[in-house]
């Protein structure tokens, strides 16, 4: 029987101001894509398009036109759910991508199909793999702290550590350097009895010229590692990748890359020590798949992130690192941030993203 896709809007509201590198955002827009067998309702397969504003290249105004034509050419292409598997992603997108050609361009879409097609082939229960996390085993999460004044950062910090989070990841450049120095400062001063590990993202704030002065300054507080110090693109940061005394991990400057070769000659030319995996942003799963091989193959480590993602991305997302035996914490702990997220059985515990047992999922209403 042939499946049939259609996709509802959601704005969610954050229930703090929160600030990034890109402005503050107040709210944020995701399109759920709902799949099922034609003429049935029940079982059907949801999945999450959350484009990220001021990073994803297909945001626009024409996003949901384009979302739409998807949805469109899906339908017309009569797909069967057995074309399809749960285990084989490259599989998958390569069925897609042949009646859905660019989708490739569109990862946050892509995700979103991928994600629906795995939860129908599921059973419609949101388990989209089987494995340690849907079996109750949670996953190492970073404590993210977001940017604000020096007082509230200082806040963050301590709740974070209190809550039980041993990794933590700070923004700098958006701050007076010198205070951002005195913020690692206080945490190694306050916590130096504590296994704290320390993560910086600096989202490519730093400018060429000044970036090795402040990789090594910073250096000084036993750093993790550091995501993006400078811009996307800039020729420099081959010889960055080299030369900082902090391990650097690469996010911003995988956006827009979309071949396995072109992934290949990145990794190669620039030998960061890791790369930071945003499916929304990255090629969806199969794309961010492909990054992961690519990336062990040359020593590259790596962790997974949620670009914002509601409780269905970051469901999606958590499921499939836990494929994966990756030892270092993950970015997925932003459940929490909407005032009206969809209820989801996702915890937030003890520095773990985990599944509470006996909480059922809130349903997206289609029109």
């Amino acid at each position: 029987m042939a499946l049939n896709a259609s996709f509802a809007k959601k704005t969610f509201h954050f229930n703090f101001r929160a600030r990034t590198s890109r402005g503050s955002m107040f709210e944020r827009d995701s399109w759920f894509l709902k799949m099922a067998e034609e003429g049935r309702e029940q079982p059907y397969g949801i999945g999450e398009a959350g484009p990220l504003p001021g990073l994803s290249v297909e945001l626009d105004d024409q996003f949901e036109v384009e979302l739409g034509r998807f949805v469109k050419l899906f339908n017309d292409a009569q797909f069967e759910s057995e074309q399809f598997t749960g285990s084989d992603l490259a599989k998958n997108e390569q069925l897609l991508s042949k009646k859905l050609i660019d989708i490739r361009n569109y990862p946050s879409i892509l995700f979103a199909f991928e994600t629906a097609l795995l939860d129908l082939i599921g059973g419609g229960k949101k388990v989209l793999f089987k494995n340690s996390f849907t079996s109750g085993g949670p996953i190492d999460i970073n404590g993210l702290i977001w940017m604000s004044g020096l007082d509230m950062t200082l806040q963050q910090i301590e709740i974070k550590i209190q809550e039980g989070f041993n990794c933590i990841k700070l923004k700098v450049g958006g701050l007076d350097f010198e205070k951002e120095c005195d913020i690692l400062q206080y945490v190694r001063r306050k916590y130096f009895k504590k296994d704290i590990s320390v993560r910086l993202d600096a989202n490519g704030a730093f400018k060429s010229e000044e970036a090795m002065f402040k990789l090594h300054q910073l250096s000084r507080f036993d750093i993790h590692s550091i995501e993006q110090p400078i811009k996307p693109g800039m020729p420099e940061l081959a010889d960055f990748c080299k030369k900082s005394p902090i391990p650097i991990a690469l996010d911003e400057e995988l956006i827009g890359i979309h071949t396995l070769a072109k992934k290949k000659e990145l990794l190669e030319k620039l030998r960061p020590n890791f790369i930071v995996l945003k499916p929304s942003l990255h090629g969806g799963l199969s794309g961010s798949q492909e990054w992961i091989d690519v990336a062990e193959a040359m020593g590259i480590g790596w962790w997974m992130t949620s670009a914002l993602e509601s409780n269905i991305g970051l469901n999606a997302i958590a499921q499939f690192t836990a494929q994966f035996t990756n030892p270092l914490h993950q970015g997925l702990g932003t459940g929490m941030i909407y005032e009206d997220n969809i209820e989801s059985p996702l915890e937030v515990k003890d520095g773990k993203l985990g599944l509470k047992t006996g909480q059922n999922w809130g349903n997206i209403h289609f029109s």
